[in-house]
């Protein structure tokens, strides 16, 4: 069964004034476009059902799609390496997980994925700016690889946006618990939880935005939502490009602590 195309509804809409980039799978879409005035380059992982990994049919990152963000992303370092209004990047993120499967593991997911995250790491350390945009899940190493590694990271308040390291029934068996009891022990425990207040409170999100229509954006939905881009490009702009602007939240003292010692010991 087909995963909801929120990802896909969202870069049509986002991106409907930028041209399409030609010569990615059809489950990458890649738009080069504007965005008040800067140049950015939109990029969302999407649902195909003829996928030829059919593991990554419904928007997970795969083999394809790992490869294909790396050299989308290699593409705008390399054209943009003499300009000094290098585009924006802008990650469309509803990626329910990496594929599982005996071929991606055989022919190497894991370097496919992290291909992708140094793609989108050197993007950053070389002043294009990230974003990434959840508009319903980013879920394990498919968010790792896609939308992770940006300066600011935005979301929809949504009941269906969520981030965790594993889905539900995976992180249940994986635990010996029920989804029952892994949602109780989530309650307690912020880092186990998969909605977005309580990612929030980890420090990890620079923005959350509240829609009326997260799964079918209406006008005034995606005009809030290309402001909180605008906004967080200027924002990149004035800032560091790593990503320490992630620390400091109560919920990350220990990384905050775990870093103190570190620079104090080496």
């Amino acid at each position: 069964m087909m995963t909801e195309q929120r990802g896909r509804n969202w870069f049509g809409l986002l991106a409907a004034d930028a041209q399409q980039v030609k010569g990615f799978p059809d489950s990458l879409l890649v738009a080069d476009g504007s965005l008040n005035g800067q140049s950015v380059r939109y990029l969302a992982v999407v649902a195909d059902a003829n996928n030829r990994f059919p593991r990554a049919r419904n928007g997970e990152v795969g083999l394809l799609e790992g490869w294909s963000l790396a050299q989308a992303i290699d593409q705008t370092i390399e054209q943009d390496r003499e300009r000094t209004d290098k585009r924006a990047l802008i990650a469309i993120v509803d990626v329910p997980s990496q594929a599982y499967g005996r071929r991606e593991e055989a022919l190497g997911i894991h370097q496919a994925l992290a291909g992708a995250v140094d793609s989108y790491a050197r993007a950053r350390l070389a002043g294009h700016a990230v974003v990434a945009l959840l508009v319903g899940k980013a879920m394990s190493g498919a968010f790792l690889a896609h939308g992770y590694q940006a300066n600011r990271l935005i979301a929809l308040r949504d009941p269906s946006v969520m981030v965790h390291a594993m889905g539900k029934e995976s992180a249940a068996r994986v635990t010996l618990r029920s989804v029952d009891e892994l949602e109780a022990l989530a309650a307690t425990i912020p880092p186990m939880a998969y909605d977005i207040e309580n990612y929030d409170s980890l420090g990890l999100l620079w923005e959350t935005l509240s829609v009326n229509d997260a799964l079918t954006p209406e006008a005034d939905d995606v005009a809030r939502v290309q402001a909180c881009l605008s906004s967080a490009l200027n924002d990149i702009a004035t800032a560091p490009r790593d990503l320490r602007s992630r620390l400091g939240a109560s919920n990350r003292e220990a990384s905050s602590r775990v870093r103190e010692l570190l620079r104090a010991q080496w």
